[in-house]
Parts: structure tokens; sequence; C-alpha cells
């Protein structure tokens, strides 16, 4: 019969505490995500502020030899003066006048009585806007108007809805009740306005709602059957397979393709603001006096710092009760230091980066060495982990573009005489001889395999695909038909 035992084992273990946990996540947060953070934190703690002159803690600094800008001044034609408008002597407000007076000023004209810049901007309608306006033309009885109001507010910005309609039925609470068939009219109505392709649930669907626009009614119906059976074909731009298929010759298959092409399989971009992801460097790289030169963008800089007298009275009147304040200058310090940190971490890891990659610099990617997270950390003195994350969602603007700090980095591949090649250059060179190939005979993935290896790279086919792929570069027989 077995015993039980009681043992204690000793085991050394790291663990990581909260503090630590939240400047890694912090070390590993976007410019634009860190200083969202930091604006939240600036507008809880009170022990924080923002440095004097700066109206946004995350807005530009000035640089180290830049002294700071100069406030704009009327006089330098740059401010447009604002118009003063005085009340009646007998101190009536009249309505009139001060809507008269509001218009003017409104209007902002420059001083020498041109239109301002402002009064030039367009204003940018939605697609919601242009589809209401629409639908209050439309001799439509209060009911099937406010139906047709509410399939117009769930579709997205691309014009299609998305959400299935059963789960629009409890939206409406109408006498009597929404039924499927109510939805299904709405939604037609929606279709049938401009422009045209809005509403569709689907591409196939937002493809054969423009499919009217067509005048030819035998490319119309040959149209019809492409969109509405052999969508995925024609993704693939197969015309021989649409040809034979269809039964129709491939001149006419070719010409109705190139027709459906030109529709919009994105109609509601035609209407409001584009929404445009842009990258705001971390790190700045410039060559002064024949050196290249690594500093970190001011723009992205929160100006942030302890603010002392709320600090020094909290210090002296300091109680046991006052434990939640104690925990807000404990957090307002955690974030200082977080900032100092993080940024001088990047601006570490920028510079070791330019010092291997100044090649790349100078001649461009197919001057790329191989370079790996370990001899950042190792130059840097952090741990891999950390040099991955602060390569994460970080910048570098250079002479040649804006580029992801982990661009720079690419496994060593070897050449026939023994040197070291990056996988960068490897696929610029791929995508130079793709540019250079005669449209009419394309390289295919082994051509270009072969062609690696009479250079002194050897290269497997499937790591060529792999890098085609990557840059996004069709296969040989879809580029053959393009030509």
């Amino acid at each position: 019969m077995g015993s039980m035992d009681f043992r204690t084992d000793q085991r050394q273990a790291q663990a990581l505490s909260p503090r630590l946990q939240h400047a890694v996540r912090l070390l590993q947060m976007s410019s634009l995500d860190f200083a969202a953070m930091v604006r939240d934190t600036l507008g809880k703690n009170p022990f924080l502020e923002t440095e004097e002159g700066e109206g946004d803690p995350d807005g530009p600094a000035p640089g180290p030899d830049d002294p700071g800008e100069t406030p704009l001044k009327p006089e330098d034609g740059l401010l447009a003066p604002q118009a003063a408008e005085a009340l009646p002597a007998d101190g009536r407000d009249d309505d009139r006048d001060l809507w008269l007076a509001d218009g003017r000023a409104s209007m902002g004209r420059a001083d020498d009585g041109e239109m301002s810049a402002m009064e030039m901007t367009a204003i940018e309608t939605s697609l919601a806007t242009v589809l209401h306006g629409q639908l209050n033309v439309l001799p439509l009885p209060p009911r099937d108007l406010l139906l047709a109001h509410m399939v117009v507010e769930s579709l997205d910005d691309d014009g299609y809805l998305r959400t299935p309609l059963e789960d629009l039925l409890h939206l409406a609470d109408i006498d009597p009740p929404t039924t499927l068939q109510d939805l299904q009219i709405a939604l037609k109505r929606v279709q049938s306005l401009e422009p045209a392709g809005v509403g569709a649930r689907n591409v196939g669907e937002c493809l054969q709602l423009q499919l009217p626009s067509i005048a030819c009614e035998r490319q119309r119906a040959l149209a019809q059957t492409i969109v509405a059976d052999h969508l995925q074909a024609l993704a693939a731009r197969d015309v021989n397979a649409l040809a034979r298929d269809l039964g129709v010759d491939v001149a006419d298959v070719e010409q109705v393709c190139d027709r459906i092409r030109r529709l919009d399989p994105r109609p509601g971009w035609r209407h409001g603001a584009s929404h445009i992801a842009y990258v705001v460097p971390d790190v700045i790289v410039k060559k002064i006096r024949g050196q290249w030169s690594v500093q970190l963008n001011p723009a992205i800089m929160p100006r942030v710092r302890l603010n002392s007298v709320v600090a020094d009275l909290f210090q002296r009147h300091r109680t046991a009760q006052n434990t939640e304040m104690a925990g807000h200058l404990q957090e307002a310090r955690w974030t200082l230091r977080n900032v100092e940190q993080r940024f001088s971490t990047i601006l570490d890891v920028a510079n070791a980066i330019v010092r291997r990659q100044r090649h790349f610099l100078e001649f461009g990617t197919m001057a790329m060495k191989p370079l790996g997270l370990r001899e950042i950390a190792e130059e840097v003195g952090v741990h891999e982990s950390t040099v991955s994350r602060v390569t994460n969602n970080k910048y570098m603007a250079t002479p040649s573009g804006v580029f992801e700090l982990k661009f720079f980095f690419s496994r060593a591949m070897m050449s026939a005489n023994g040197n070291a090649c990056s996988g960068t250059a490897i696929r610029s060179l791929i995508k130079d001889m793709i540019e250079a190939e005669r449209p009419h005979d394309p390289l295919s993935d082994a051509e270009i395999t072969r062609q690696l290896a009479r250079q002194g790279l050897v290269v497997a086919r499937r790591t060529v695909t792999k890098y085609r792929q990557m840059m996004r570069i069709e296969a040989v027989e879809r580029r053959r038909r393009h030509a």
C-alpha cells in the first residue's frame, strides 16, 4: 500500500511584476497609441502637466538646436484678423445684425479681399447623407421611408449591407411590426439609388447592380452570367477557361471582362472622407558632414513633466488617508520613467541599426546586409525580446523613404563564393529581374532561380516563390495573360 509523502523543493523562476509588464506593453505600442495613452494619463493624474509653452503633450517639440518657433502675428500676413462687430448703440440685441456679423466673420477673407483657404475647402459629404437626400424626395409613405432610412444607416463605408436583414427586424419599433418582406422591399429601394451598387451584400451582388450601365444587350447578358456563375474565374483572369465554359470566343470574353473590371466594387468610397493611415516616423536619419546621424522625431515625444507645485504640497500635507493621491504620484513618476526609457531604447536600437546598415542608406536595397535581433541586442545590451518589441510598429525616416525597423532585419543566405547575402537584397534582385522581363515572355520562378544561380546566389525555387508573393507580384501565367 502506497504512502503519502510531503516534500519541499526550491526553484528559481523569473516573474514580471505588474509595473514591468506595463512597461513592456508601453514599449511595444506604436507612437500614436503611446501618445494617446500619455494624454489619457495626463488628463487623470493631477501630478502631471505639459511643459511650458506646450499646449499638446504629443505635439511638435523644439529640437536640441532649435530655440523654438516665434509666435505668428497678424502683421505677418499668415493670420487673418477677426472681424470686430459692435452692437447697436441703444443696446438692442438685433438678431439680424448678429447673424450678418457672424456670417461676415465666418467668411475669413484675407487682407487683400481674396477668399481664404478655409472658404475654398470642399465640404465632405458622407454616403449616408447622399442616400438620405435621395430618399427624402421619393413619394414614399412614412413607414416605408423610415425602413429605407434604417437600411441606409446600416451600410458600411464600402456601401455594403454586412448585417443580415433578420438582425434589423428588432431595430424598427413601429406598429404594425416590421416583417422580413418589408425590409427586403426597403433594401431594393436603397439599391436603386446612386451610386449604383450601394446596398449590396457581397461583391457579386454589387457588380450585378451596376450591370445595367452596359449598353450592349449581348455583352450585358454575358456579363450577368460571368458575375453570377464564374466570379472566381473572373478574379483569376482565366479568360481561356471562361471562353471554354461559356462557349464564346476569347476576344468576346476579354472585352466583357474588361468592361466588368471598370465597375466599382466599393461604391461607398465615392463619398465621405478617405481614411488614410499615415505613418509617423519615430526616428529621423540624416547625413550630416558625411556621417549618418539619428535623432528622435520631436513630433512624437510627449512633453510632460511632474507638477512640482502639486507634488510639494502633497508631500508637506501627506497623511495616511491620502492613499489615492499617493498612488497618483507613484503613477506619475512611473509614467515619466517609462517615457524616458522608451525613447532612449528606441534611439539606441535605431543607432545600432544605422551603424550596421549604412551601406543600405548609401546604395539602396541591394546593399542590405544580413542582420539578426541578437546582434542588435548584444550591441545595445538588452534582451532579444526587447529589440523585437522596439522594432514593432516603429518607423525610421531615411532619404530613401520611411521604413519599419523590422525591414532592416533579414536572415543570411550564403552565396557560391561564401559571402553572406540578405533576403532583402535577393528580393530586390528578383523584383529588378521581373521588371526587366519581356512582357510577352515573363520569367517563371524556376527561370529566376537559374538566373540567380548564374550570379552565384543559390536560392531554392520555393524561396523565390515566397519572395515574389511577399512583393505581391503575380505568377508567370497571370503576367503573361496581362501582357
